[in-house]
């Protein structure tokens, strides 16, 4: 994504959080710069896809969205996720981010995402999960 690009999704996810809603003019905002990834992005919010895993007591997060067939690990100020899309779009040029970004990005300013609380120990051993999950998707379409 190119800087005044990303300026301007932060500026509506801003206005998004401020307002504790999103608008029709958010919307088309996001969809003139994401397009059908948007849609996705929505479908996940819609269906509660989204989850912030809080390790206690380091308060580490992490965040993850299940895909269509998987569950991605997404740092959304990187942003980074770990899906096929994310390696093969994003990173080649041909895609500004993949839906589970937008998705997180959205799910974090509306609040509106699943909390799981897990001990610190269990931190290696989702972020283990998640790669082991993430390697059985080589060649696979992304979603």
């Amino acid at each position: 994504m190119s800087l005044p690009e990303m300026a301007e999704f932060e500026e509506v996810c801003s206005e998004i959080k401020k307002e504790g809603c999103m608008r029709f003019s958010h919307i088309s905002r996001l969809y003139r710069l994401f397009g059908q990834r948007l849609s996705s992005a929505l479908e996940a919010l819609r269906e509660r896809r989204v989850k912030k895993y809080v390790f206690k007591p380091s308060g580490r997060v992490l965040w993850v969205v299940v895909g269509r067939e998987k569950e991605y690990l997404v740092f959304p100020r990187a942003p980074f996720c770990s899906c096929d899309d994310f390696y093969f779009r994003v990173v080649d040029g041909k895609a500004r981010l993949c839906y589970h970004i937008i998705a997180q990005r959205l799910a974090e300013c509306l609040n509106w995402h699943e909390v799981v609380e897990c001990e610190d120990e269990y931190y290696e051993e989702l972020v283990e999960e998640l790669r082991e999950i993430g390697a059985g998707e080589a060649g696979a379409g992304g979603g």
